[in-house]
């Protein structure tokens, strides 16, 4: 692994820091307040080459790596990470493609990413978050096609998608192994979207529930072969966590900025409250945080790169990054005192949308769960 960006790496995240300084932060508030997803600013990123980096080139994308996609989702993130959910989770349906697809099937849906659609991921269900295995939606074979029932819940995305990754049961007593992937149109017979849900934070990133009433696919629909959507969506989350991560290092970035800012101009007792030891050294955790969690998330996307089994260290960066976005987060708010539960000033904005960091693509407690069963390996 190296410490130093290539200059390639350095040109795609400064960017992607412009973008977000340009584009994204001016809108930040104003979309959260508004509940209003900027669709514009996906034509932006389009224009610019900040999304669908993970697409291969043949079908004309940049083929670049995970590494590069957490570069640009920390910068966006830094500016919203509402926003920059709405812009990045393509990326999950990228990773789907890469690890399930055909070339048939990837030179389709690669080609509308690339037009300018957005897939949206319906793995989620009420019942069936954290456990994959156990969701309800049913494809039942019928002839030479499947009919799918069930609802998802949580899809962000999914009231601007064209198409969904839908991971339902073919067999219903089988657990994980009878987990299928398939492809599935937006304006199919069957399909509906139900309205916006409210949200805590993150308001920029429309998120719905998602509803299969008697839909009915044809098998070369399928995401590989029947039964294997378990391990596709084990292979997306070790794509994905680390992108998840980066997101949060950006959010704790933004958080160290703000928190330093208002710091080093607020006075009490005659001084700058950054020089009182109780603010200093909640600051000084933050950059010691900042730092380890971004090393992290770093570790996780270039061992994912090289094409070595990064589960562990997906898990590592995914929680701990996570973790430290909602800690850095709750001191920023306290840092500003009674300012920092004003609508005026974004510390509470930065608390709001940290929180479900830890929840998305594998809660924190399901990521220790992780790190056990893989240190437990070889014991």
């Amino acid at each position: 692994m190296h410490f130093t960006l290539s200059s390639d790496q350095q040109l795609i995240q400064n960017l992607a820091r412009q973008f977000a300084e340009k584009e994204i932060t001016p809108r930040a508030a104003e979309c959260d307040r508004e509940v209003r997803y900027p669709i514009e600013l996906q034509t932006k990123a389009l224009e610019v080459g900040l999304l669908n980096l993970a697409v291969p080139t043949e079908y004309g994308g940049a083929g670049l790596g995970c590494f590069d996609v957490c570069l640009v989702a920390e910068q966006m993130a830094w500016g919203c990470a509402g926003i920059a959910g709405m812009l990045t989770l393509n990326s999950v349906v990228i990773d789907a493609l890469l690890c399930g697809a055909n070339a048939q099937q990837q030179r389709e849906y690669f080609g509308r990413l690339i037009k300018g659609e957005f897939g949206a991921y319906c793995a989620t269900e009420p019942a069936a978050g954290s456990d994959v295995a156990g969701m309800k939606t049913r494809a039942t074979k019928r002839g030479n096609d499947y009919v799918i029932n069930g609802n998802k819940i949580w899809i962000t995305n999914s009231p601007l998608a064209s198409f969904f990754i839908l991971f339902a049961k073919t067999d219903p007593d089988a657990g994980g192994r009878g987990v299928t992937t398939f492809l599935v149109e937006r304006d199919a017979p069957g399909v509906s979207v139900g309205n916006p849900l409210g949200k805590m934070g993150q308001r920029a990133a429309p998120a719905a529930e998602v509803f299969f009433d008697n839909v009915t696919v044809p098998a070369s629909a399928m995401l590989g072969n029947e039964g294997q959507g378990f391990n596709v969506a084990m292979k997306v989350f070790d794509r994905s966590r680390p992108m998840v991560a980066a997101s949060a290092v950006g959010l704790l970035q933004h958080c160290l900025d703000e928190s330093l800012k208002y710091a080093s101009q607020r006075v009490t007792m005659g001084k700058p409250i950054i020089s009182h030891q109780a603010i200093g050294h909640k600051i000084a955790d933050m950059g010691m945080r900042l730092e380890a969690a971004r090393l992290l998330a770093y570790q996780a996307a270039w061992w994912c790169d090289q094409g070595e089994r990064n589960t562990l260290k997906a898990a590592y960066a995914k929680a701990f990054a996570a973790d430290s976005a909602m800690w850095a987060a709750t001191e920023t708010v306290q840092i500003f005192g009674g300012m920092g539960y004003s609508t005026e000033y974004p510390a509470e904005k930065l608390f709001r949308d940290a929180k479900v960091l830890q929840i998305y693509e594998g809660t924190s407690e399901i990521q220790r769960n992780i790190m056990v069963r893989e240190l437990s390996r070889g014991h």
